[in-house]
């Protein structure tokens, strides 16, 4: 039963991607998936309902590469590097992915960010505990850890709209080392930061 969900919202994402949300109706996606509607009735009670699922698919996928580069055996500044780069590219990734459905993500900013704010806390911990490490190896300061990690994840947060729009990501490549340099001045005991 699970994988049929599954299946019927990446049918429904890939038609919301392909038409936006508006144009598609459970109809589309009942025939797309070669399911039927019964079937798709069984999982979802209407188009809301399948895009919310959709939307926790995507703020899922993106919080499992956070997920996989917290575990990666690097120092703390190293990791917290990574991850710095790779929210930043993940949520690119997802938005670019979805075509039409980029559009419908800004225009329900309001529901993306409610169903985010779960992701958003835990990904403050995955951030909190890169932060604890590298204060317990002397990487970096003696800091308010909880408060450094919330910083952290607003700085890199107010960075994903000019780099999703393009309005930075044609020099991020560039300056990219000066961005992460940046966020690292106020917690890093030795300012020289290589990725």
């Amino acid at each position: 039963m699970a994988n049929t969900r599954k299946m019927l919202i990446e049918v429904a994402r890939q038609l919301f991607a392909e038409k936006g949300k508006k144009n598609v109706t459970m109809n589309d996606i009942a025939e797309a998936s070669k399911k039927g509607r019964r079937t798709l009735y069984t999982y979802f009670t209407n188009k809301e309902e399948i895009y919310k699922a959709v939307i926790d698919q995507e703020l899922d996928s993106i919080f499992q590469k956070l997920v996989a580069v917290s575990a990666q055996k690097k120092e703390p500044d190293v990791k917290l590097t990574h991850h710095i780069l790779a929210h930043l590219d993940a949520v690119k990734n997802v938005v670019d992915r979805n075509g039409s459905l980029r559009a419908d993500f800004f225009r329900d900013i309001y529901e993306v960010e409610r169903k985010r704010r779960k992701i958003d806390i835990k990904e403050i911990a995955l951030i909190r505990t890169i932060i604890t490490e590298g204060v317990q190896k002397n990487i970096f300061k003696r800091m308010d850890i909880d408060l450094s990690a919330i910083i952290i994840f607003y700085a890199i947060k107010g960075l994903e709209v000019p780099y999703i729009r393009q309005n930075i990501s044609n020099q991020f490549e560039k300056n990219k080392n000066s961005i992460v340099e940046f966020v690292f001045n106020g917690i890093k005991r030795n300012t020289k930061l290589t990725i």
